[in-house]
């Protein structure tokens, strides 16, 4: 059986990967009370991120459907702004699946289930054709004129790799969130290995690309 953790859940629309960095910006009271509590317990301080599939972060018909699976953030820096607000700095831990919440207090809150990262079978030869066609898709959203990130190390392991090409490359938040809840490394890497080919593909047909962040630095609103 798979272990369980009480996470706060924070919904976002965005999709975080495990070894991924997320900074935010926490402007609303439900999220300041959730950083001061996670303050007020010992390190580490996890919560959940979950995509919102329909509605928004904030206002109304916010977080009207968010997805089963989601990722723990752990907290590695947080600063304290004059009025109250926090700016705070997080990286993806495990992935979870939720099936319920409790809504007693301001933020929501769940009993994760924490899901394994395994590499599967056959993963190797998967990782190796990936990374090739990761800097291939790279070199050709440059030239057609996205903004592409300073060059990334590439790591030789089938599960980091699965993660990092899932956050970088340039795709809807519903296929994200289908490389995040793959079985395994494996079985994300030959999603991947389809989507790279069809992007690339695409970027050769099409002279320009909207203009879109290769990696997102920038910090998240809640």
């Amino acid at each position: 059986m798979s272990p369980t953790e009480q996470l706060p859940l924070f919904p976002l629309g965005t999709v975080l990967f495990p070894g991924l960095m997320l900074p935010l910006h926490l402007f609303e009271e439900r999220y300041r009370l959730l950083i001061r509590d996670l303050l007020d317990r010992p390190e580490p301080r996890r919560f959940g991120v979950v995509a919102i599939e329909f509605g928004h972060e904030v206002g109304a018909g916010a977080a009207q459907r968010l997805a089963e699976v989601g990722c723990v953030a752990e907290v590695h820096g947080v600063t304290a702004l004059e009025d109250g607000r926090f700016d705070i700095v997080t990286v993806g831990a495990d992935r979870f699946r939720f099936k319920g919440v409790d809504d007693s207090l301001p933020y929501l809150r769940t009993d994760a289930e924490l899901l394994p990262d395994e590499a599967g079978s056959d993963a190797a030869p998967h990782a190796a054709r990936v990374a090739h066609l990761f800097q291939h898709y790279r070199d050709r959203l440059a030239a057609a004129g996205g903004e592409v990130a300073a060059p990334i190390d590439l790591p030789a392991d089938p599960v980091r790799l699965s993660y990092l090409v899932a956050a970088a490359a340039v795709l809807d938040l519903h296929t994200k969130q289908r490389l995040l809840e793959a079985e395994d490394a494996a079985v994300r890497l030959r999603i991947e290995e389809e989507l790279l080919v069809r992007e690339t593909r695409l970027l050769n047909a099409v002279p320009a690309v909207p203009a879109s962040q290769f990696i997102d630095g920038g910090v998240h609103l809640n």
